[in-house]
């Protein structure tokens, strides 16, 4: 696929995993307007970290405590939340879980999806990490804790891209973040909920390593979300125009081209 200007991601551009190459992803992920926001808070962070400096062994222990809380806040918040039924079920927050999440989980391979939402992410993260950063070192250790968390939130969205993109890693650590994600969107979604990191799976029992220590689940595209829930809660199949993966995995770009494809007119039979 051809590579785009830089920030074409504002334009229509359409972003599918499965026809990019690494090399496509790389450009793409970081020209996308989420991570340049990331990776700007995060040099401004470690900056003033650097600038606030006291005590280095607080401010270690800040960004210690950014690595342990951000997968445990992960894994609570896509087991949790993500992957609740209570956001669909309301008119007011439908919408942020069709985005979020349900969408993601319709159409793994599209890009625009797989991104958590910036306007969800930001706030989320720096409110939980910049005040556990503050009670360990001060305005220093919330600095730092924050801009730490910004890397690994950089981190954990190359690692999702990369298991969803059509490539082998060649890192063993990789491969295997990449199967068990895989599982939990192709196999069993009540399961695996960690990214790069399993030990909260392991530790809550939600951990599977192969497909077959898990029965198929029938919800693993739809989470929970189907024709009969969406007859009682409308408003995720209104927005989605109707079209939905129940069965199998959605492609919003093919449903988009077929959409926009007229039908054939229909040939006159000879009597």
């Amino acid at each position: 696929m051809a590579v785009s200007a830089p920030f074409s991601f504002l334009k229509n551009r359409k972003h599918n995993l499965d026809r990019m190459t690494l090399g496509d992803l790389i450009y793409s992920f970081f020209t996308y307007y989420a991570v340049v926001a990331y990776i700007t808070v995060g040099i401004i962070s470690l900056v003033l970290a650097v600038k606030w400096f006291e005590n280095p062994l607080r401010m270690l222990l800040a960004m210690l405590a950014a690595s342990v809380a951000f997968p445990f806040g992960w894994y609570l918040v896509h087991k949790h939340i993500l992957h609740s039924r209570f956001l669909y079920k309301s008119p007011l927050t439908a919408a942020t879980w069709k985005r979020i999440h349900f969408d993601h989980h319709q159409d793994p391979n599209d890009l625009r999806v797989l991104f958590g939402a910036l306007a969800n992410v930001l706030p989320t993260v720096g409110g939980v990490i910049a005040p556990i950063g503050y009670l360990i070192g001060g305005k220093a250790g919330a600095a730092a804790a924050l801009g730490w968390a910004m890397v690994i939130t950089c981190f954990y969205e190359f690692c999702h891209c990369i298991q969803h993109l059509n490539y082998t890693p060649k890192s063993q650590f990789l491969k295997d973040i990449k199967r068990l994600h895989l599982s939990h969107h192709f196999h069993n979604e009540q399961g695996n909920y960690g990214i790069t990191n399993y030990f909260w799976d392991r530790l809550f029992g939600t951990f599977y390593e192969k497909s077959g220590d898990k029965p198929k689940s029938p919800t693993v595209f739809n989470l929970g979300y189907t024709a009969e829930e969406a007859q009682r809660y409308p408003w995720v199949d209104r927005l989605s125009g109707g079209t939905r993966g129940d069965g199998h995995p959605r492609r919003f770009w093919e449903n988009q081209a077929a959409a926009q494809t007229p039908p054939e007119p229909a040939t006159r039979q000879e009597s």
